[in-house]
């Protein structure tokens, strides 16, 4: 019996959410100069999208023909 090993980043959806939270850390770093709630919103948004946007981009596993109930 042979076992399938995952992949490490086999599901896209953590990559979305950390992207986006960098991307809102990034922003967050710009306006950090002007006040210190820009920068935690700009986090809180970027974390926000990701969970957003991350069902939609997830794969969604096919169907196997073998097992039918």
């Amino acid at each position: 019996m042979k076992t399938k090993k995952k992949k490490r980043n086999e599901n896209k959806s953590s990559l979305v959410i950390g992207g986006t939270t960098m991307m809102g850390l990034g922003v967050g770093f710009i306006l950090l100069k002007y006040s210190v709630m820009f920068f935690l919103a700009s986090l809180l948004i970027g974390v926000a999208v990701g969970l957003i946007a991350a069902p939609f981009v997830t794969e969604k596993p096919q169907k196997n023909e073998s097992s039918s109930l």
